[in-house]
C-alpha cells in the first residue's frame, strides 16, 4: 500500500502582521529558524514520504513562491484552490487525485504552518496513525496530550480502546473557555491537532455517505475540472463535514512538541530565549527586559524596563502591543485605515 502526504498550505496573512502579507503568509516565514514553516514540514515529512507522493494544497496567489521554495515538489503537486471551499473540499479533490495514481493509497494530512520540536516523535504518531488506519479501516486524528490549558484549540474526548491500541473519538469540543480548559486537560483530554490519516478510500467512503455538501460535486465533478468541483462544493470543514459525522473516527495520542505557532505571542514556546530573556529577530538591544518578542528590519530595537511586548519594525511600520495582545491581530487589522493596513 503506497504512502501519501498531503500537506494543507493556504490561508491568508493576518497572524503575523506585518511581516504576513496575502502574498507571504505565515506558512512562508522563518519564524521558527532560518527556513520558511512550509520548508520545515517538508523536511519533516520526507523521511516518510518522497516529493513525488507529497501533494500541496494552496491558494492560487501562492503558488509560485512555494514553487520556488519547495522545488523538489513537482510541479502538478501543487494544488491551486480556486477559492476557498473548506477543508473537506480540499481534502476531497487530494484524495481523488492519489486514488487515481494509486487506489489503494493511505493519505497522510498536516498543515504546513506548525512548528515541531520533536521531528521522530512525530514521524512515530503518524506511522501509529497509519497503522490503525488500515487495520480498522478508520479516519484517525492525532490528538495532542496538552502542555497548558489552552482556550484557543479545539479538543477530543477520547473514548473507548480498541483492539488497534486506539481509543474511538468520543466527542470534538470547539474551543472552550479557560476554566473548562482546565478540567479537560485533567480528564485526559487532548488538542484537536489536525493531523489525519486514512485511506484514500475508506476517506472517499465516508465523503459520500455523510457529507451532501461535498459528495454530490464529488459524482459529478470529481474526475474532471478543478474549478467545476469547487464551485459545486459547499464550504465545510473536514472536522465538521466529516469526522464529526462519523463513527469510524479513532485517536491516537501524540507527544513531540507541536505549537501551531498561533500568534507572535507564542514563538516565545517555540524559539530559544536570548542571555537577556527576550525572543529577537534582528538588532535588539534591552536592559531591564524579559519576556518581549522583537523582530526587528531596517534598524535596532531598543526596549528598557518593559516585559511582555511583542515589537515589530517593518517598512516604516512599528507594531507595539503585548504578547497577550497579539492573539487579536485581526480585529486591529480590519480597523486600520487601507494606507496603513498595506503599507506592510
Amino acid at each position: 500500500m503506497t504512502r501519501w502526504a498531503v500537506v494543507l498550505a493556504g490561508g491568508v496573512g493576518s497572524r503575523f502582521w506585518p511581516l504576513s502579507t496575502p502574498s507571504r503568509p505565515k506558512q512562508l516565514l522563518p519564524l521558527v529558524n532560518d527556513r520558511p514553516l512550509l520548508v520545515n514540514t517538508l523536511e519533516r515529512l520526507t523521511p516518510l514520504v518522497p516529493p513525488d507522493r507529497t501533494l500541496i494544497l494552496t491558494n492560487a496567489s501562492l503558488v509560485e513562491e512555494i514553487r520556488k521554495v519547495a522545488p523538489l515538489i513537482p510541479a502538478e503537486n501543487i494544488i491551486a484552490e480556486p477559492k476557498p471551499a473548506g477543508t473537506a473540499a480540499a481534502l476531497t479533490w487530494a484524495a481523488r487525485l492519489i486514488e487515481q495514481r494509486s487506489a489503494r493509497a493511505t493519505m497522510i494530512c498536516v498543515h504546513a504552518d506548525w512548528a515541531i520540536a520533536d521531528d521522530e516523535g512525530f514521524r512515530a504518531a503518524l506511522e501509529t496513525a497509519e497503522r490503525v488506519a488500515r487495520e480498522e479501516q478508520a479516519l484517525v486524528t492525532v490528538g495532542v496530550v496538552p502542555t497548558r490549558p489552552d482556550p484557543g484549540f479545539g479538543y477530543i474526548e477520547p473514548g473507548e480502546e480498541t483492539e488497534s491500541g486506539a481509543r474511538k473519538v468520543a466527542r470534538f469540543v470547539e474551543k472552550p473557555d479557560r476554566r473548562r480548559a482546565e478540567s479537560m486537560m485533567h480528564d485526559g483530554y487532548l488538542w484537536n491537532s489536525g493531523i489525519f490519516a486514512w485511506t484514500v478510500k475508506d476517506f472517499l467512503d465516508e465523503i459520500r455517505r455523510l457529507t451532501p455538501e461535498v459528495s454530490a460535486a464529488l459524482e459529478s465533478h470529481g474526475s474532471g475540472d478543478l474549478s467545476d468541483f469547487f464551485d459545486a462544493v459547499k464550504p465545510v470543514s473536514v472536522d465538521v463535514g466529516v469526522l464529526e459525522r462519523s463513527d469510524r473516527v479513532r485517536v491516537v495520542p501524540g507527544d513531540f512538541g507541536w505549537d501551531d505557532v498561533g500568534t507572535w505571542g507564542a514563538l516565545r514556546r517555540v524559539k530559544p530565549e536570548n542571555d537577556s530573556g527576550n525572543v529577537t529577530s534582528g538588532e535588539v538591544v534591552s536592559l531591564d527586559a524579559r519576556g518581549n518578542v522583537v523582530h526587528a528590519e531596517g534598524g535596532p530595537v531598543v526596549l528598557y524596563g518593559v516585559n511582555d511586548l511583542v515589537v515589530v519594525t517593518r517598512n516604516g511600520m512599528t507594531l507595539v502591543t503585548t504578547t497577550d495582545g497579539s492573539a487579536d491581530l485581526k480585529r486591529l487589522i480590519d480597523s486600520l485605515p487601507a494606507h496603513l493596513r498595506d503599507l506592510a
